[in-house]
């Protein structure tokens, strides 16, 4: 994947209100906004061409960026990404700033693997219910993964993966657990599938008819 997909341009905005927003949306522009790091709030415009195609990237919700700010380089996060109703239009950004030794708090994606291989799934005729698609990270800029993977191999039918059992990378840690044992919350569970719940119980039917059928002719 290319930097430059994380590296966006930006120019300081002096025209504000509402109908400001709505001229610069009209002219291919995104409005945006980029604070924290003890700085004052600046905002900005962006081209909306370069915006659509860098948040194609799941990376880019997660990844630290490079906003170049009439020259000068920004560091941040996405914190929040407001879009069009309908039309594929981003129509404002929230940009958090972020240092370099300072810890940072953001939420990264799941990425669910080996489901295919599971034998819950493969035999048992189970499947994946996923209850969280993200969570909330803490970590070092340096340290921020893109996503972080969630294994399905050893998960058992009618079993739970739990945000304790999840391998974080080295430096992250996550805030939900850090609030205490009760907020160990289920992240994906393995539940046997309708059509195979119900095969089971046609076959069960069966099975048991034939046993009264045995016991009539007796």
């Amino acid at each position: 994947m290319s930097d430059a997909i994380f590296t966006l341009d930006a120019t300081v905005r002096t025209d504000m209100g509402k109908g400001a927003s709505r001229r610069l949306r009209h002219a291919g522009k995104v409005p945006a906004i980029i604070y924290g790091a003890g700085k004052d709030p600046i905002a900005l415009t962006l081209e909306h061409n370069k915006v659509i195609q860098a948040q194609a990237f799941e990376a880019f919700y997660s990844h630290v960026l490079t906003i170049n700010v009439d020259g000068k380089k920004e560091e941040a996060l996405v914190k929040d990404m407001q879009r069009h109703p309908f039309k594929p239009k981003v129509t404002h950004i929230d940009f958090q700033r972020i240092v370099a030794g300072e810890k940072l708090t953001t939420n990264v994606p799941l990425h669910f693997i080996n489901e295919d291989k599971s034998p819950a799934v493969k035999l048992e005729g189970g499947h994946a219910e996923r209850l969280m698609t993200e969570i909330e990270i803490s970590c070092l800029p340096k340290d921020l993964p893109e996503y972080i993977e969630v294994d399905l191999i050893a998960v058992e039918l009618d079993s739970a993966v739990h945000l304790s059992d999840i391998k974080l990378p080295k430096g992250v840690e996550c805030v939900e657990l850090a609030k205490g044992e009760e907020h160990d919350l289920a992240v994906v569970t393995i539940k046997m599938s309708r059509g195979s719940a119900e095969a089971a119980d046609e076959a069960g039917d069966e099975t048991t008819g034939e046993a009264e059928a045995g016991d009539t002719e007796e």
